[in-house]
């Protein structure tokens, strides 16, 4: 590993390492220990050289002397460091160049727009538009994802982007449903990026789907019943800093991804009950309740089912009367 390090094939790494305990041989010397003819040795000489391996003796300037191992090392070492950040200085030109591009593009689209509020039909260039933004997030990007767990082609789609963000140091939160710590597939992409350093936590509903990045920028569906129907980029600082404070109120209330439910009072119903049963006595329907904890209409009435029978509710309103009692709603 080493001498692959300072740039040596097994020829080279023949001769320097008999250099290193002959420091006074010179090329016929070399050569015959080696059984190789002067010329090929001669060669490996000139490659050695080129890579600061040998330098010229200061007593008899005629005849090259090994550098030490340790030396090479570091210099082989500031050598690959230089070239890093040669590199990493051509990767922020070109980023800058297309930000450029980018930021040439949107002020033509701002321009026009009015309040700080863009409107975005089409599935496509919402993506799109999610894309970019991701892609000139600077800080951080936060999320709510309500719906239950992605498909394994959705996750698959917005793993790179994701890997991307994270490995420009943004944050990246994200609070999903409570239910989606039941799919294996949740967890391991969840798993994935936090080794990546993305943070994920749950809670059992979500008010809406929101992106917010930087905290300046907010992408909210608009229909939050349907996100077919097109989204809003808000930049309007005041409605900003609204959903931004929602964010870390749910933030600060939510778990991390597959940690131990927090019971509601006296431990008679779990998070995810209590939030169904807060659901019902906002009024809505079996079917909007199910959507906003992310389960089927079959697990939302099942749900209900239990408690009925465990809170000895006969009735949906014995259920909400009951679960007044406890403290619940």
């Amino acid at each position: 590993m080493v001498w692959e390090v300072l740039g040596l094939d097994r020829e080279a790494e023949s001769v320097y390492r008999l250099m290193l305990d002959n420091p006074g041989w010179g090329l016929p010397r070399l050569a015959a220990e080696l059984g190789t003819e002067p010329a090929s040795v001669a060669a490996v000489l000139d490659r050695l050289a080129d890579l600061a391996l040998l330098r010229p003796s200061l007593a008899d300037p005629g005849v090259l002397r090994p550098i030490p191992p340790d030396l090479a090392l570091d210099a082989a070492f500031a050598r690959r460091q230089a070239d890093l950040a040669r590199r990493q200085q051509e990767i922020e030109e070109q980023r800058a160049a297309v930000a450029g591009m980018f930021a040439d593009y949107s002020s033509l689209r701002i321009g026009r727009q009015s309040g700080g509020v863009e409107r975005v039909v089409g599935l496509d260039a919402i993506r799109s538009r999610l894309e970019e933004l991701a892609f000139r997030a600077r800080r951080e990007s936060l999320a709510f994802a309500p719906g239950g767990a992605q498909t394994e082609e959705n996750r698959a789609a917005g793993l790179p982007l994701a890997e991307a963000v994270l490995a420009r140091g943004v944050r990246l939160k994200t609070v999903y449903l409570d239910s989606v710590a039941n799919d294996p597939g949740s967890r391991d992409h969840a798993a994935h990026l936090a080794s990546l350093g993305a943070e994920t936590r749950t809670v059992p509903s979500l008010p809406l789907r929101m992106q917010i990045v930087d905290r300046e920028t907010v992408v909210a569906p608009l229909d939050p019943q349907d996100s077919s129907q097109g989204a809003v980029i808000i930049r309007e600082p005041g409605a900003v800093a609204g959903l931004v404070a929602l964010f870390d109120q749910v933030w600060a209330t939510a778990r991390p991804l597959g940690a131990p439910a927090i019971t509601a009072p006296e431990e008679v119903v779990d998070a995810q009950e209590a939030a169904l049963l807060k659901l019902l006595a906002e009024g809505l329907t079996d079917e909007a309740a199910a959507r906003r904890l992310g389960v089927s209409l079959r697990t939302e009435r099942r749900m209900i089912t239990e408690l009925s029978n465990r809170l000895s509710a006969g009735s949906r309103f014995q259920l909400g009367q009951r679960a007044a009692e406890l403290g619940i709603l």
